[in-house]
């Protein structure tokens, strides 16, 4: 008879060569991939997938699939066909999820709706189209207070709006008038402080915001593109849950 005791042992012995062999697999892919591919970015990270040989090569948020050699590489998403879960998109948004609380809203334009009892934070640029189109739906929304951070990053004349909307009397207003009115603000003052926008794209960049706009819920999920205002409605119910 088997003692419970050599089980245990038994299964730490398993364990430790199953340790062994996805160190040594990880080893292999690592080697390989930086001789055949020179100007892949760092590896941050290998991981094994679902698939028996499939494993997860990760750089920032972004990610590819290999073999256990890396000697190919599978660009697209893993899909379990059971529960019809993109298995890729739900790794990629657990990766880009921010910390709301660590957000310095200070920075941000503030436009409250009703009670603002609920928050919601958007990077945009002033001369994005999306970003007007997203800036019409937000309208509908009741009870929210909107946090936007002004990332100008589409040139010289989205630095130029943006200073002249955070310097207004006004900033939520004059945000509103720009891009739902297209009323062009009032230039800015010389004097004005606009360090806040430099923060701003420095905020962005850690966070990889490569696109406008981009929306940040109270979970610290995240969208980007101009999500529909029911997508938004859904969205925020669904972060309230969470937290």
């Amino acid at each position: 008879m088997i003692s419970l005791t050599t089980l245990r042992r038994g299964a730490w012995a398993i364990a430790l060569l199953a340790a062994a062999s996805v160190q040594a697999d990880e080893a292999a892919i690592r080697k390989n991939l930086a001789e055949r591919l020179p100007n892949l970015p760092k590896i941050d990270e290998i991981s094994k997938t679902p698939i028996p040989g499939v494993f997860e090569v990760r750089y920032g948020a972004e990610i590819f699939y290999t073999d256990e050699n890396g000697q190919y590489v599978i660009q697209g998403a893993i899909i379990d066909t059971k529960t019809r879960t993109d298995l890729t998109q739900a790794r990629i948004d657990k990766l880009t999820m921010i910390d709301f609380a660590t957000l310095p809203l200070k920075d941000a334009v503030l436009v409250k709706q009703g009670t603002g009892a609920r928050k919601l934070v958007i990077f945009a640029d002033p001369n994005c189209g999306y970003c007007k189109r997203i800036e019409r739906d937000l309208l509908t929304l009741k009870d929210v207070s909107i946090y936007t951070f002004l990332y100008p990053i589409l040139g010289p004349d989205s630095n130029v709006k943006s200073r002249d909307i955070w310097c207004a009397k006004d900033a939520g207003k004059a945000w509103r008038a720009w891009m739902v009115d297209n009323v062009a603000p009032t230039k800015a003052a010389a004097e004005c402080d606009v360090a806040a926008l430099e923060r701003n794209v420095k905020l962005g960049q850690k966070h990889r915001v490569n696109g406008t706009p981009a929306v940040v819920f109270e979970d610290g999920s995240r969208a980007p593109g101009a999500l529909p205002a029911a997508q938004i409605e859904a969205r925020i119910l669904a972060a309230a849950k969470k937290s």
